[in-house]
């Protein structure tokens, strides 16, 4: 068995029925390419045969009432690909839409618990004769690196079926002994926790001390709790709305070299821009400008012994969006020196400090502290601690099969929280910029106007570029 590190389990406790904890990737392909000819079927078995050499897939959740630790990664020796990948036929006349609409109901139903943390639903119909494939995984078990490499093994380069890794099919999560996972966990929780806590503290009360000194010279991130309040930062429910567009990435390359700025820069201006024209078209645009809070992977960070091992490594910045700024031209150099100070300012921090705090979360005082929040609406009782949340994913830039079909599209879909129904997030391959939008349906009602304001800032900055 493997036990969960503390950020992998918090996403757990985290997890209420309105503030769902999973991961969601929307991928368009043309089954016209498959080897053989398109069936769900022959999808369905191949993805049982490459699932042999992918371990993730086949874990599920083990605890037990005397584990004081976190919960186990286990081995599913009963598992059945059939409880996994589901059929559907998407309703006519099977636009975007209409894909989006399904997907956003599936985004606010949870996972079952007792088996696997994820499933794969193929949604056939849609326009053009193509086919679209969701896999929704809970968040405890990947984050933005790892879905990435798990999409990458499920996609080959050319539409052939590869051969299996031998040593990927060896592997498995091994099996329970509630005597070893209790044992374990009261040593972890009992012994290895208080030394870690002296050691973390001394290095996490350098954190608020430099953020007081960088804001004196105004080159500190935006704290929490200071941003403006819109009609987004209020409690959510169990409904959720997703959109999800696509722009030629040589289009962001072009908008990224006259402006002088990085490709997550440009992202951040086309969100502020796209976020500006949606809440003064509602009548809800701040005089001050947005905060977004920024995924930040860690995967690369050099690890010390404050930390376990575990499947997410991220941490986060928070970011200024100039959505104050009328002129997009503006916006973009703007939105860049914030990024830069942000950027700048989360440097300084130890990656591994909000990994290690984790490790401390408790299981069942924080899942009933957080449904206790969550029934009483206390996120409207405190300044929003963010606005937006939003992930850029880099992939590769190049063609990908997914089962042995083309992939025109990959929209990734991160979670909402209590205080922040929306979601942004970037994906970028195969020379496209794909991104995916999820909300809370209540308080985000017009979300495709969102991807139309996106979209519309792109060829204003593309024309900005190509002006004298």
């Amino acid at each position: 068995m493997q036990r969960l590190s503390g950020l992998d389990a918090s996403f757990l406790y985290l997890e209420t029925r309105s503030q769902l904890m999973h991961v969601i990737g929307i991928i368009e392909i043309d089954p016209a390419t498959v080897p053989g000819g398109y069936s769900f079927e022959t999808m369905r078995a191949e993805l049982e045969r490459r699932l042999q050499a992918m371990p993730t897939f086949r874990r599920k959740l083990a605890n037990s009432v005397l584990n004081i630790d976190h919960p186990v990664w286990i081995e599913d020796t009963d598992f059945d690909i059939q409880r996994h990948v589901h059929r559907v036929a998407v309703p006519s006349p099977g636009s975007e839409r209409e894909v989006a609409d399904f997907c956003a109901h599936l985004a606010g139903q949870t996972l079952d618990r007792g088996k696997p943390l994820w499933e794969l639903w193929i949604l056939e119909g849609v326009a053009g004769g193509k086919v679209a494939a969701m896999l929704r995984m809970h968040h405890a078990g990947v984050d933005g690196v790892t879905g990435a490499d798990l999409l990458a093994q499920l996609c080959t380069l050319t539409p052939d079926l590869p051969e299996l890794d031998e040593q990927k099919v060896k592997e498995t999560a091994g099996s329970s002994s509630r005597t070893t996972m209790a044992a374990g966990g009261a040593v972890n929780y009992l012994v290895q926790r208080p030394i870690a806590m002296a050691k973390l503290l001394p290095a996490t009360l350098r954190v608020p001390v430099g953020w007081l000194r960088r804001a004196q010279s105004a080159d500190a991130m935006p704290a929490p709790f200071q941003a403006p309040r819109t009609p987004f930062n209020a409690p959510i429910t169990p409904h959720r709305v997703v959109a999800m567009g696509q722009v030629p990435m040589a289009d962001i390359k072009e908008i990224k070299n006259h402006f002088g700025v990085k490709i997550n820069e440009v992202v951040l201006a086309l969100v502020a821009g796209a976020l500006r024209d949606y809440l003064l078209h509602i009548d809800a645009l701040p005089e001050q400008p947005l905060v977004a809070m920024v995924p930040v992977s860690v995967h690369d960070a050099d690890e010390t012994d404050l930390v376990v091992e575990g499947t997410n490594k991220v941490s986060g910045m928070f970011t200024e969006l100039a959505t104050d700024v009328a002129d997009p031209a503006e916006r973009i150099e703007a939105s860049a020196r914030a990024s830069r100070i942000s950027k700048a300012h989360h440097a300084d921090i130890d990656a591994n400090i909000l990994r290690a705090w984790a490790q401390f979360a408790p299981g069942t005082t924080l899942a009933a502290a957080m449904k206790f929040y969550g029934d009483r609406k206390l996120s409207n009782r405190h300044p929003a601690v963010f606005n937006v949340l939003i992930s850029n994913v880099p992939g590769p830039d190049f063609p990908l099969y997914f089962l042995g079909a083309r992939v025109e599209g990959v929209y990734p879909l991160g979670p909402v929280f209590h205080g922040g129904g929306l979601n942004i997030t970037v994906f970028s391959a195969d020379g496209k910029l794909n991104f995916g939008l999820l909300g809370c349906k209540e308080l985000v009602p017009d979300e495709w106007s969102i991807v139309e304001s996106f979209q519309a800032e792109v060829d204003v900055l593309l024309a900005a570029a190509a002006a004298p």
